[in-house]
């Protein structure tokens, strides 16, 4: 695990934007493709700006495939829809091609919406290992992560997959990657700002003793990958070391 702390969010977004260039441009290099899974919530919002305007010709974008490690219940036109950010934020500011962007298809019911965007993920990788080249990932002030929320069903899910999970404190499903599936990306980038998440940063990363069920965020561990975390002064307070 690679912890990295910052004074300001400019500085952070500058070091993450520089990560994300630099893994894209190597999977590029080596595969011809760099598949890049998005994070939702409003924490990204001015990262996708940065990178489809002052950083925009970093990247082939034209080689890029996205992806969404989660999305809301809600009509794809819905603001709370994480696929609309990500495409007025980016997606549509880079012309990126429709069949480069992979959505969640809310107007299906939740456990079919997962199954079918599981089936997309599976096709774009032609049967091989559903391996990402990058998966950004928030957090929230209650550990959670994706759609991996404390006391869900999913959290004790095996499989590498989509699922659907319906989450009681919000009084609504979401669709979301399993804690294996984010596992077996090769590399996955934590943003995190702010005081409110102080105490979540604290106990994922320094608890000894697991709570996984408490703690969503700390079933992620990587098979075969890197964990970076890109945190601010204020998310990082608690920390001991």
């Amino acid at each position: 695990m690679n912890l990295l702390i910052y004074k300001t969010q400019a500085e952070l977004f500058e070091d993450l934007i520089d990560y994300i260039v630099n893994i894209a441009n190597q999977s590029i290099s080596e595969k011809g493709c760099f598949n890049f899974v998005l994070t939702g919530g409003n924490s990204p919002k001015a990262l996708y700006e940065l990178l489809a305007t002052t950083y925009k010709d970093k990247i082939d974008w034209s080689k890029v495939f996205f992806f969404f490690g989660d999305e809301r219940n809600v009509a794809p036109n819905h603001e709370s829809y994480n696929g609309l950010m990500a495409k007025n934020a980016i997606l549509a500011p880079l012309n990126i091609a429709e069949d480069h962007i992979f959505y969640v298809d809310t107007t299906l019911e939740p456990e079919k919406a997962a199954i079918e965007y599981h089936k997309a993920i599976v096709n774009h990788f032609k049967g091989g290992d559903l391996a990402f080249d990058l998966i950004l990932l928030g957090m929230g002030d209650d550990a959670h992560t994706a759609s991996l929320f404390p006391g869900t069903k999913i959290l004790n899910s095996k499989e590498v997959e989509i699922d659907s999970v319906y989450v009681d404190k919000l009084s609504t499903y979401r669709i979301s990657f399993t804690a294996p599936l984010i596992n077996k990306a090769k590399n996955i980038a934590f943003l995190v700002f702010g005081e409110g998440k102080a105490n979540a940063v604290q106990h994922v990363i320094e608890d000894e003793q697991k709570n996984t069920n408490l703690y969503p965020t700390q079933l992620i561990n990587p098979i075969d990958g890197h964990v970076t975390w890109f945190l601010d002064d204020a998310a990082a307070s608690l920390l001991d070391s």
